[in-house]
């Protein structure tokens, strides 16, 4: 029922093109934080909630691969790249070998890949085998949905990322596919809050900033 409306409305979404992308927790950043150079004001993180999103990365548990329960929280220490998807969805099954690609060539500096499947575990387990995933699944019907809604956003489309910096505050939030020369953007502002050089609300600003300069993603 609920499952099924919401498979409705993603699928819709995705037909229509799904190009939209939203950076960040605060995702209409104004002029004066996105020419933000290095650094903000200390008092300027309580806006890092803005639009109802938690500023650290939800608790929340779900069955993996092998059936057994397993929280997000599994991975203390990581900058996490949380991706939700489902097996129907297009853009979510194009981005995977570029998720396979960031887990393969930066896990060992501490970025750690969990994808989420939206789905039907019998549909995820049989897709995961067939196309080869190589980092952590998470898998959820009702209780995937329940996660979703954790990051007060309501119902969302399909695919959606969160990069966490190492202490598992939210740093960024993306909407759409993925694509490579916005994934080493993202990357690189988590690594500039896990180094203390920016925080995570710089981070977010600067990012918009050289995301909105990138040329459009062909295909």
């Amino acid at each position: 029922m609920k499952f099924i409306g919401y498979i409705a409305v993603a699928v819709v979404a995705a037909a229509a093109g799904f190009a939209i992308y939203q950076f960040g927790i605060a995702p209409r950043v104004s002029s004066e934080q996105a020419a933000l150079p290095e650094a903000v004001a200390p008092a300027a993180e309580s806006e890092a909630a803005a639009d109802g999103l938690p500023e650290t990365l939800p608790d929340f548990t779900l069955a993996n691969l092998e059936g057994e329960p397993q929280s997000i929280r599994s991975w203390p220490g990581k900058s996490m790249i949380v991706n939700f998807w489902a097996t129907w969805c297009a853009p979510c099954r194009r981005e995977i070998p570029l998720l396979n690609k960031i887990q393969a060539e930066h896990g060992a500096e501490g970025f750690q890949i969990v994808g989420v499947a939206v789905d039907f575990r019998d549909d995820v387990l049989k897709y995961a085998n067939e196309i080869g995933i190589s980092y952590p699944l998470l898998i959820g019907e009702q209780d995937g949905l329940d996660a979703v809604t954790q990051f007060g956003r309501g119902s969302l489309g399909f695919p959606f990322t969160v990069f966490t910096d190492n202490q598992q505050r939210l740093v960024l939030f993306h909407v759409g596919e993925l694509h490579p020369p916005q994934a080493e953007i993202m990357l690189e502002a988590v690594r500039k809050v896990n180094s203390g050089e920016l925080t995570p609300l710089a981070a977010r600003a600067v990012a918009a900033k050289q995301l909105a300069e990138l040329p459009p993603a062909s295909g």
